[in-house]
């Protein structure tokens, strides 16, 4: 919420505010994309060991 308090509705609800449009994942693309990050993360740290 603002400092006004505002109750309304925002035209802005579905964007992220300064995120570039080839930076942003589509909602339905969201698991997928955890799914990258956990793998890398595996793999990443088999090699440190």
């Amino acid at each position: 919420m603002g400092r006004d308090d505002k109750k309304g509705s925002s035209n802005n609800t579905g964007s992220l505010p300064q995120t570039p449009k080839n930076m942003k994942i589509k909602p339905k693309d969201v698991q997928e994309e955890f799914a990258r990050e956990f793998a890398e993360l595996s793999r990443s740290s088999k090699k440190k060991k």
